[in-house]
């Protein structure tokens, strides 16, 4: 059955990695502020699997308050990059329901939620947690890389009912990132085990890193997708 993708604005244009034999799962990963799919697109095809489908959609332009007006792909709008900066709202939560529009599609193509993980770096690490631990349907799991959770004083309330408590969450940061600092990313995995199951939160540094992957990081990432969607 082919879905439409045009009822899917973030699908139209997204960058996607076909699996080479019969799709059974899906990674849909978010790129950070100021970037596209593009970037990931090539980092994920390096560690991909042959029956799971990568998608990395683009942000839209608008512009960022953090970068003085400028516009540029972000997914939502970016006060500051402290645990106590203001947030936008309404704009985070309009992220996220694009993004669980592409769950949708992928699920009427005929991958059930559980054989889906969310992904992203930096800002779009922030939009998969918000998203998946707001999802009411049951997802694989979250990678979630060099970032941070958006509106966490709503957690763990804003959770589904708990729908994803057992989700499995990668959390993975540079220690040495200038821009969101592991010591948040580390309040981050705190916070995430008020809202999930807390052995399912790993969280792992990479000394020497900065705002950025590193190989090491991407091994723990494809360990983590083929623990959680194994060959069927």
């Amino acid at each position: 059955m082919c879905g439409n993708n045009m009822s899917v604005p973030l699908l139209a244009d997204a960058v996607t990695v076909s699996g080479a034999e019969r799709e059974t799962a899906a990674v849909i990963f978010l790129h950070g502020l100021g970037d596209t799919g593009h970037s990931w697109a090539d980092a994920l095809s390096s560690i991909r699997l042959p029956y799971v489908k990568y998608i990395c959609p683009h942000a839209p332009r608008i512009p960022v308050t953090l970068n003085m007006k400028m516009v540029m792909p972000s997914w939502f709008d970016l006060m500051g990059l402290t645990p106590d900066a203001p947030e936008d709202e309404a704009g985070i939560k309009k992220a996220a329901e694009s993004i669980k529009a592409i769950i949708e599609h992928e699920m009427k193509n005929g991958i059930p939620p559980n054989r889906i993980i969310l992904g992203g770096f930096s800002q779009g690490g922030a939009l998969s947690l918000y998203t998946a631990l707001t999802c009411q349907h049951q997802l694989a799991g979250i990678v979630a890389l060099s970032c941070w959770l958006p509106l966490h004083k709503a957690f763990p309330q804003a959770a589904n009912n708990g729908v994803n408590k057992d989700i499995a969450i990668l959390q993975c940061h540079g220690e040495r990132d200038p821009m969101i600092p592991v010591q948040f990313g580390a309040l981050t995995a705190e916070k995430l085990k008020s809202v999930v199951t807390p052995s399912k939160v790993q969280f792992k540094t990479y000394p020497g890193v900065m705002h950025s992957s590193c190989p090491q990081e991407m091994m723990a990432v494809k360990e983590f997708i083929e623990k959680l969607l194994p060959r069927i």
